[in-house]
């Protein structure tokens, strides 16, 4: 039953471009993609693979092109190609989509989603499709959502409740929210930029980090700070974000094969990544780093004050509101 509650809000949240159509009878479109991550990262790689598929499915009529490694700027500057019609496509992560409509801040907030199940419920059901409306008046809105995971703390001691972060410097990525969240839990946050993390670890100019696995590894923070506290605070997704102008020049055929190539690269993303989840807490143990089961009880109860006050503001609280909702349609 919760399953197919799960699909059903899937399926309603996706548009009806499943129609069939003919390529014979579409133009020939070229699609530009620009982001700023790695080729070795998986939504790059996930994109690569959506071209792949994009040209397949529509007989060879429709290609994306990708400019990655911030060819054409960070997000900020890549996200100002699209509102003037300079970009067909970026990436995303929600907070930086923050500036632009309220709703996405809510991904700020630590322990909104109550499981993994609850999160991508929320960001691949209605609530996402409703989210990804919310913006369009921008001039771009969001047609895919991936995975992320979880961010926990890693620390140069274990940490196993807020007790244990009383005092410490934790480094975070600065926001209102993650200031208060890092102070409400006894610890002192720290602004540094991710490239420097390692060597502030390594020095003792911070006591820890938060991040997902992944990262944990792939930045070698691993062997400077050997704890991993799977308290799992947050999860914030990545959009893939389209231009209004792209999209409008785009015929119904051409939207119904994007559309099918979006759910497509969502679904290749998730496997991806929860692979990779795996591969990195093996390769974290290999490196001598202990990972460490929290009670998230004492986390959730501690920053009460930070949800209250989202749940209080006229402008997030309604979202708040809808998110918890999917959590009750899941657990019946």
């Amino acid at each position: 039953m919760k399953l197919k509650k799960i699909a059903t809000q899937m399926i309603l949240a996706l548009p009806l471009a499943t129609l069939a159509f003919s390529s014979a009878a579409m133009e020939k479109v070229t699609l530009k993609l620009a982001h700023n991550l790695d080729t070795s990262h998986i939504v790059h790689q996930t994109w690569a693979q959506m071209a792949k598929d994009l040209e397949t499915e529509s007989g060879g009529k429709m290609k994306l092109r990708i400019y990655p490694g911030g060819q054409m700027g960070g997000p900020r500057e890549t996200l100002e190609l699209l509102q003037n019609g300079a970009l067909d496509m970026t990436k995303a992560m929600a907070n930086e989509l923050e500036a632009f409509t309220p709703a996405y801040s809510i991904f700020s907030l630590p322990y909104l989603f109550k499981s993994d199940a609850h999160f991508k419920a929320v960001i691949h059901g209605a609530v996402g499709k409703e989210m990804m409306e919310e913006i369009k008046q921008k001039g771009f809105f969001p047609v895919a959502a991936y995975v992320g995971g979880t961010r926990s703390f890693y620390a140069k001691k274990a940490i196993h409740s807020p007790a244990d972060m009383k005092g410490m410097k934790i480094r975070v990525i600065t926001t209102p929210t993650t200031i208060k969240f890092i102070e409400l839990l006894g610890a002192s946050p720290v602004s540094i930029p991710f490239g420097e993390v390692y060597t502030a670890l390594q020095q003792g100019v911070i006591d820890g980090a938060e991040n997902n696995e992944p990262s944990y590894v792939q930045t070698r923070h691993v062997e400077v700070a050997k704890f991993y506290s799977d308290n799992q605070h947050s999860a914030v997704p990545d959009y893939l974000i389209v231009s209004n102008k792209a999209w409008a020049r785009l015929s119904d055929e051409h939207k119904a094969v994007l559309e099918k190539v979006f759910r497509k690269s969502e679904q290749n993303q998730m496997k991806a990544w929860d692979e990779l989840v795996l591969e990195s807490k093996k390769e974290a143990e290999k490196a001598s780093a202990t990972f460490i089961e929290v009670d998230k009880e004492p986390f959730r109860a501690a920053l009460r004050p930070l949800y209250d006050e989202f749940k209080n503001d006229p402008a997030r609280g309604p979202w708040i509101t809808k998110v918890e909702e999917v959590a009750k349609e899941i657990s019946q």
